[in-house]
């Protein structure tokens, strides 16, 4: 039995009308146009061609003919015209009466003007034809009036002013049938193949791309990709065995045998239509041998079998199986149970606490979550999150979660806990589906809850598509007194440029990092330099998945304020929660009033200095800085609450008889450290004042120390102090090395501008500046009468309204006076640098030492812009 092109077997089992021979042949030499159509299947087949149609439409084969009318009837139509042809034959074919209908064909390179008309008849054996009569009205010429023919004026104005329409059954843009009469035509061809013994396959194509190829083409250029792509599945599969789903996405039906090497074909050839700009095609199959479904239920699996692999861009088939199957049944299980799962209580929210650095308490906790289901058991967020996102059904589950997590604080203030701020994660789908950030106020305000204390978390996939929109969204939420967290940083693409444009309150590292901790010094620096970026645009860090112990310590050193992970405890449900603090196990919540203390406790990076004690390779010495530690700092002790790795070996080496975690008693024990330490510490607790002294060390070596007060504690009254070693000077060199002025400047601020070291038995100076790179202080000069000669270059480098003070103010008798009575001399002005006012401060403080009558004065960036 003869095959077309699409593989369908032609004939007996068609049911096509037959003529006898000889009225075939009379009727074929006819040089009247007209052509012979029955309706079969839902789908108009060709019976019939006369000589006249073949010579008006300039076929020079029959065969030829028959073969275009079969597969691709209109293919010669003009495209504004196919929809309106097709709906017409459809008309007349199922509802009956006459058919009349003027369109445009192309004819040997140029449009003609056609009128078609035409009738039933019905045949000896009750069989039903449409004879159709096809008369040439002249050529289509848009906008031309030159026409003597008053009907060839007449159509050229209808063509050209009229406002074609949508039909039921055939699509405007392409001219293929609809998804609803496409699914008609499948079903009755699939009974045909299945009744010929073929295994009919129903594919689903998808153009990947299409979104950026509109933005880089724009959409008319989008729209002749569509029919192009329409023309080469008609070439392929027929014009009636495709369709345009909507869109960029097409469905054709055809037979499974040699498929691969007809997609082969087919993928080779769509590189080259519309003129090269073209896009990779994404097919799913789905075979019937997968089991005989309806051809809309084969659509659907077809296109599960595309989406299986979005992220692949080049052109490439995918085949519907069992698990695709399985994944659809559970995504609609989960879509139809999602109500019932937030009443019945199947999904359970966990909170999972989040650890202040600086004093191993819950500053925060995390609602998670997972649904445990009487039919399918245990589901982790993995297995829902995407299906409630892909359904825009999200909003409802994270919004119960809002509300639980507001019921757990309210419990949490009857029974007299302390409530610390909970984070709830949310998703684009949320800000697409509803006004979440109405729908999260509205529920805080009613609940009687602070809105401090309702975090939001989202990922920096969150803000995708649609920043603009996104940053707006965030800034309602910090508006309102909501903070924004972003979550997962580090994962995937993150992108440093999206913190200059959105403000967040913190950023969570993601847990890959920890997972990568022991690979190697480079993870460690890589977490390091995210904090230290972190904290410079003034946003804490939390790092999640933390382990291990190492691993909590390096985290407090570098400065990461915040801990996240089952070393301290994995996600609990509601009720544990309050057992553990019944029985007394409970790690315990922060007091709100102490956050911002132990905050700027836990930003302080013990590594933050950007040179090495020794050593060649900087990824190697990364970690062997300055030894620094915080105290804690009361009017009767001071100890050790944080130390870097260089700290401790400092104090096991120079101090054998102390612990590194130092814990000195005023009145018991100050001489371990030498009686100035003690005075600069509580000095430096009390006022604030910056301190940089001398003491010596047990085995008589003298120790260059600075100190600088972090921040007080409004509840317990204690202060912290940063204290760094900047020097140490072997006892038989003892005041013939200079300090290590680049680790002082690095000391009073990060933003230095210069600094002096002043002998002040000479007057002597030498002035250090930052190198180009802002890292290291490079030697400016040497000089004579520091005093005087700061007080000409005032008049060069100071803004007009401060000269006079500043003149006045800096002698060397006002700066030793005041540094004698309270530790320091300090003034303000503003510096001009190029032609810009700067705010500045100059500090200057005495280095205490038996041996030196010295002066450290550094002037840098006021960063409290007083």
């Amino acid at each position: 039995m003869k095959k077309g092109k699409t593989g369908f077997s032609k004939g007996k089992a068609m049911e096509r009308y037959v003529y006898s021979e000889a009225e075939r042949r009379f009727l074929e030499a006819s040089q009247v146009p007209f052509a012979v159509y029955q309706f079969i299947d839902k789908r108009v087949v060709t019976v019939l061609l006369s000589a006249g149609f073949c010579t008006l439409f300039g076929f020079d084969d029959r065969a030829e003919a028959l073969e275009l009318m079969d597969n691709d009837m209109y293919r010669d139509a003009h495209p504004d015209d196919v929809a309106e042809i097709a709906d017409a034959a459809i008309s007349f074919a199922t509802e009956g009466g006459n058919y009349s209908i003027i369109y445009r064909s192309r004819i040997k390179g140029a449009y003609r003007i056609i009128h078609a008309h035409g009738k039933h008849i019905y045949k000896e054996n009750g069989t039903r034809l449409a004879v159709i009569w096809y008369a040439d009205e002249g050529p289509y010429v848009p906008g031309d009036e030159g026409f003597e023919n008053d009907l060839n004026k007449n159509m050229n104005r209808l063509f050209a002013g009229k406002n074609l329409y949508q039909r039921a059954s055939y699509d405007f843009l392409t001219g293929l049938p609809t998804m609803a009469y496409f699914f008609e035509l499948a079903e009755e061809g699939r009974k045909r193949l299945l009744s010929n013994g073929e295994n009919p396959a129903m594919l689903f194509i998808d153009l990947s791309g299409m979104k950026s190829f509109n933005r880089k083409h724009g959409l008319s250029e989008g729209d002749n990709l569509i029919r192009a792509m329409a023309r080469l599945l008609v070439k392929y599969f027929s014009s009636e065995n495709c369709c345009r789903i909507g869109g960029d996405h097409f469905a054709a039906y055809t037979i499974s045998w040699r498929l691969d090497k007809v997609l082969k074909k087919l993928f080779e050839e769509s590189r080259t239509i519309n003129g090269g700009k073209s896009l990779p095609l994404r097919v799913g199959v789905y075979l019937n041998s997968s089991g005989n479904v309806g051809a809309a239920t084969a659509c659907d699996r077809a296109k599960m079998a595309c989406d299986s692999k979005r992220t692949v861009y080049i052109s490439h088939a995918s085949y519907f199986n069992k698990e695709m199957l399985e994944k659809a049944e559970r995504r609609q299980y989960i879509v139809e149970n999602l109500d019932k799962a937030l009443k019945e209580g199947w999904i359970k929210v966990y909170h999972q606490p989040i650890i202040r650095a600086a004093n191993g308490k819950v500053s925060d906790e995390e609602a998670l979550y997972h649904w445990i289901d009487p039919v399918r058991g245990f589901m982790s967020p993995g297995d829902f999150i995407p299906v409630l996102e892909e359904t825009k059904l999200i909003y409802k589950l994270d919004l119960f979660v809002a509300e639980q997590i507001l019921k757990k604080m309210k419990r949490q203030k009857e029974e007299g806990l302390y409530v610390v701020p909970e984070s709830v994660n949310l998703s684009r789908s949320d800000f697409d589906s509803c006004d979440i950030v109405e729908e999260i106020k509205k529920r805080v305000d009613e609940a009687g809850i602070g809105r401090d204390k309702l975090t939001i978390e989202i990922t920096e996939s969150v803000l995708g598509g649609n920043l603009e929109f996104m940053k707006e969204q965030i800034a309602r939420f910090q508006g309102l007194g909501f903070k924004v967290w972003m979550d997962d940083y580090g994962s995937g693409y993150s992108s440093p440029d999206l913190l200059q444009q959105v403000q967040f309150d913190v950023l969570k590292l993601d847990m890959v990092f920890m997972k990568q901790f022991d690979k190697g010094e480079k993870n460690k620096i890589i977490v390091t330099e995210l904090v230290r970026m972190a904290l410079a645009l003034g946003i804490e860090t939390v790092c999640e998945g933390v382990e291990t112990e190492e691993q909590v310590e390096f985290l407090r050193e570098i400065g990461c304020t915040k801990l996240q992970g089952f070393y301290f405890l994995r996600p609990v449900p509601l009720d544990e929660l309050f057992d553990r603090y019944s029985k007394g196990v409970q790690i315990g919540f922060e007091n709100p009033a102490e956050s911002g203390y132990y905050e700027a406790i836990g930003k302080v990076n013990l590594y933050d200095f950007p040179f090495s004690v020794d050593g060649n390779s900087r990824i190697k010495n990364y970690f062997n800085t300055m030894p620094m530690a915080i105290f804690e700092c009361s009017d009767s002790d001071m100890k050790v609450i944080r130390g870097n790795r260089a700290h401790r070996d400092f104090v096991n080496k120079h101090y054998p008889s102390l612990e590194s975690d130092v814990h000195l008693v005023f009145e018991e024990g100050i001489e371990a450290f030498n009686a100035p330490f003690a005075r600069s510490a509580r000095q430096c607790a009390a006022d604030g004042s910056q301190q940089l002294f001398t003491a010596n060390t047990e085995d008589g070596d003298t120790v260059h120390f600075f100190m600088r007060r972090i921040a007080k504690n409004p509840v317990s009254g204690v202060a912290a102090i940063s204290v760094v070693t900047l020097d140490i000077m072997k006892k038989e060199s003892e005041g013939s090395s200079e300090p290590t002025w680049s680790a002082v400047a690095m000391a009073f601020a990060p933003d230095y501008i210069n600094l002096f070291y002043v002998d002040l038995d000479t007057d002597r100076y030498i002035e250090y500046s930052p190198d180009g790179g802002g890292k290291d202080l490079s030697l400016e000069r040497r000089g004579e009468n520091f005093f005087e000669a700061s007080r000409r270059e005032a008049t060069r480098i100071i803004a007009a309204e401060d000269r006079d003070r500043f003149v006045h103010a800096f002698t060397k008798e006002n700066v030793v006076s005041e540094i004698e009575k309270n530790g320091s001399f300090t003034i303000r002005y503003s510096l001009i640098i190029d032609g810009q006012a700067v705010k500045a401060v100059l500090e200057a403080v005495r280095l205490m030492s038996t041996t030196e009558n010295t002066l450290v004065i550094g002037a840098s960036r006021d960063t409290d812009g007083e």
